[in-house]
């Protein structure tokens, strides 16, 4: 069963919105919650918004098992745009256009089809590599030239003195 959330009137271009909501089509909502968490873009916020609004309507309104919801589709429609401008040289305007988006997301709990693109399990190292060691005598064990690089001084950094006015003449 499909189970949908609208968002009106968002503040994002739906161009911006469209990028992130092609990065969760075909996830587990948790999942994909986690993938916009994560990601750098602004519309990020208000798409997991509303995945989160339509996890909630499945498991309050319908019964149904938050986790065994996926992802379904999240469609992006462009809105209304409000104009403003701003005044530019020689007496002119220039044109400002504060772009918003309707936001729809569609979550399932249906299994999802073998074409729909499903997020492969990161595969772990077999061997757990030791991580190396430190000890105290390895460390003040004096290299070759007879000192360890930090035991030895910096040289002081010294200024070229200011002539004198005698000198200067």
């Amino acid at each position: 069963m499909e189970v949908v959330a609208t968002a009106k009137w968002v503040r994002t271009t739906a161009r911006k919105a469209r990028l992130v909501s092609a990065m969760v089509t075909g996830l587990p909502v948790a999942e994909a919650l986690v993938v916009l968490r994560y990601s750098p873009r602004s519309a990020a916020v208000d798409i997991a918004k509303v995945i989160k609004s339509a996890a909630a309507n499945a498991e309050h309104n319908y019964n149904l098992d938050a986790s065994s919801l996926r992802v379904a589709r999240v469609e992006v429609d462009g809105a209304m745009i409000i104009k403003r401008w701003r005044a530019k040289p020689r007496g002119m305007a220039g044109s400002i256009f504060k772009r918003t988006s309707h936001l729809r997301a569609f979550v399932t709990d249906d299994v999802a089809p073998a074409n729909v693109r499903q997020r492969k399990a990161v595969k772990m190292p077999r061997t757990v590599l030791p991580t190396p060691v430190v000890t105290p005598a390895a460390a003040t064990t004096p290299a070759a030239g007879g000192e360890t690089p930090a035991a030895r001084p910096r040289p002081a950094r010294r200024r070229a003195p200011k002539p004198t006015t005698e000198e200067a003449e």
